[in-house]
Formats: structure tokens, sequence, C-alpha cells
């Protein structure tokens, strides 16, 4: 990243951070914190079962099913759907763009418009990437902005905060008039009663979620066993994400549209979607169970890159595609390979464990780094830089 973006998502984090402070340590927080820590281990531990019984529920709802061990799987899956749509609405998921979902399909000649305001302007920066989970645009400047969107739409957007959302807002709705298939992410789902629970502040969601077939793209990681589980994980991940204790919205979805008005019978295709197709991502994350599944305890607020004093410097080339900092490097060792892992900033980290002390569940990520530094040594991936050092001892005597 530029200096400048790092200097204009540092400005941006020290907002959220001080948005945010009046009500972490709260006891209602605390208690919440506690709750949701026990709700994820349980989760993790029990991930296969909850997967099946998630999957169980979601089919007697009417909701299709696909489960995806690799990329690849969810990427063709969805294409299928897609396959003869010139436009998709899609609404901001990490979990697409861990597998490159919206470069996919724009490859297969589907215009994909994101309908997240961050993602939509880093989507029309060629050279941007997302700097923040919930944030994306946290790197851009409000000139930068301005200039991103006097570029695409051919007529000078002043710099303006309200001029730049009612620009891209105008934009957006126009575009999802033309679309009749929405792709999300989830949250959390709820595998005893077959719902997915989305949290947003936008209401995007709402109208993606609405088009004429739905599909959405979640970890298996994501399950939980109820509503008030899914609930519980989404508010404490709005309280660490943004400083409120609740979201502006909270979407359930457990079936495609129907209504029972007309003497009980159920009647599907009312106003909502006719179909809702759930595609269930691995993509390495049953090999991160099997090694403790720790990584996986993470809600997705992005707490701990706010703070991480590598992540202040070099911005989002510390971690993996949308999963950013020290966590996203972890997971990209289950998700690809050591190689990735080292590539994606293995080395980067200064094991300070600020990332733990701001993580809401605890997640030991230096702890973690540790253990795959260690691993990247044995299998001869170790730093460049060290290897010098070492080398300069070995003959010399002397680090220098």
């Amino acid at each position: 990243m530029k200096q400048s973006e790092i200097k204009a998502m540092n400005r941006s984090f020290g907002i959220l951070d001080g948005r945010k402070s009046n009500i972490l340590h709260s006891k209602r927080t605390e208690e919440l914190k506690e709750r949701v820590n026990q709700i994820r281990k349980f989760s993790i531990d029990n991930m296969e079962e909850l997967v099946s019984r998630g999957i169980e529920k979601l089919e007697e709802n009417g909701v299709e099913v696909v489960t995806a061990d690799k990329p690849e799987d969810a990427l063709e899956a969805i294409y299928s759907i897609v396959h003869d749509q010139s436009i998709v609405a899609k609404s901001k998921s990490n979990t697409a763009g861990e597998i490159g979902l919206t470069e996919f399909l724009e490859f297969k000649g589907v215009s994909v418009i994101e309908t997240d305001l961050g993602d939509r302007i880093v989507q029309l920066d060629p050279n941007s990437r997302p700097s923040h989970p919930i944030g994306p645009a946290s790197h851009l400047r409000m000139d930068d902005i301005a200039v991103i969107l006097s570029n695409h739409y051919g007529v000078d957007v002043e710099p303006e905060p309200r001029t730049i959302l009612n620009t891209v807002k105008d934009d957006v709705v126009k575009n999802i008039s033309k679309c009749s298939v929405g792709i999300t992410g989830a949250n959390s789902v709820a595998a005893d009663d077959g719902s997915i629970v989305t949290v947003h502040n936008e209401g995007n969601i709402s109208l993606v979620s609405m088009l004429d077939t739905h599909i959405i793209l979640v970890g298996i990681d994501k399950f939980v066993e109820t509503i008030e589980d899914a609930v519980s994980v989404v508010k404490l991940e709005t309280i660490y994400a943004s400083g409120k204790t609740v979201p502006a919205y909270m979407n359930i979805i457990s079936s495609p549209s129907k209504t029972a008005d007309i003497e009980q019978i159920l009647l599907k295709n009312m106003y909502g979607s006719r179909r809702v197709v759930v595609v269930l991502l691995d993509n390495g994350r049953r090999k991160a169970v099997e090694e403790g599944g720790e990584c996986l305890l993470c809600i997705g607020c992005g707490s701990c890159i706010v703070t991480c004093p590598i992540y202040n410097v070099v911005g989002n080339d510390f971690g993996y595609r949308r999963h950013l900092g020290g966590r996203g490097v972890v997971l990209s060792s289950f998700i690809d390979d050591e190689k990735t892992c080292k590539d994606s900033g293995l080395y980067l980290c200064t094991m300070c464990g600020q990332c733990t002390y701001e993580c809401p569940v605890g997640v030991k990520t230096s702890e973690l780094i540790k253990k795959l530094r260690n691993d990247a040594v044995i299998m001869g991936l170790a730093c460049d830089e060290h290897r010098i050092i070492r080398e300069n001892i070995k003959k010399k005597g002397s680090p220098f």
C-alpha cells in the first residue's frame, strides 16, 4: 500500500477505535464475550455434526445446499446458476473474496455489482484492495474516492460524503434493477433452525436477498447451534467492528419466499426469492480443525488489525486475500500451502500479542504464527534476511 493510503487507513482506524472504546468494557459486553467464546468453541469442536444437522434442516426448509471442498467447486456451482445472466448483484463477503468470486464471474462474462459502498468504491479502483473486513475502503481519502468516481462515471464528483454516497447509491440501485440473482455471504448459520443470519447497516443485503434467486456462500466454520447463538455472535461482531451494540439490519433467512394466508394453504414465491441456494465451503477449514481449529474461532470483526503495529505500517500486504493481518496468514496455511503462508507475511509479525489482547474471543494468533514459523524453517522456508544473519554469525561471529 502507498504511504498516503496507510495514513488514511490509520486515521479511519483511529476514529473506529474511539467510537467503540466506550462500550468494549461494559458489563454487558463482557458477558456477551464470555457467551460467544463458549458458542464458538462448541461450534468448532462439533463442526461436522453441526454441518450435518444444518444441511438436513436447510433442505427441509426448502433451501438448496451445495457442498464445496475446494474453491473451484464453489465457483463452478455458482457459475452453473448464473451462467445465463449478464449481471448479478453481490453484497460484501470475505468468503467470496477468499475464492476470487467476483474476478471469476467477470472473467466468465458475468458483470458483478458490488452493493456495499466500500466494496463498490474499491471495485471501481483498479489499484485498490480492501483494507478492513468491515470497512474495505478505509485506506482511501475522500479526495481519492472522488477522483475514482469521477474517472469511472465521467463527471466531476465533489469530495463530499453525501455526494459520494448518492453517486454510488444511484448507480448501484439502477444496476440492481437489472439483476435477478443476488449473492451474499453469511455471518452465522443456525444448524438446528436451518437459518442463515446476515447483518448490515446499509440495507443492501435486504435488496440483494430479495432478488429472484439468492445464493449464499458461507464457510462451514460459521455454523452454530441456534438462532439465539447466531444473534449473540453477530452482536459481538458488531460491537467490535463498528462500535455499535446492534447493526441497522439483521436478516434471518430460512427458506424461499412463501405465504399461507389463504386458508393456510402454503404457497411459494411471494415477494422474496423464489430460490435460495447455500454453498458451503470447506477450503482448508476441516484441515484447520484437525490442527486444533483455533484460527476458526474468529468472528470476523477486524479488531485485531486495527491496533496491529505491522498492519498499521504495511497494510493489506500483511494477510491473505480478504483474510487480513496475522489471522489471515495463519488461515492461508490451511487454505493454500506453507509457501503462500510465508508470502502472506509469516515473518512480518512482531509476536507482540496485541491481536490476541484485542480479539473478543482471544484467538492466540501470535502463538499460531510461532508454530508455523517453526514448521516453515524445517521445510526450508526460512526468511532470507534471517538466513543472511545466520551466515554472518557463522563466518564473522556477528550478525552485521
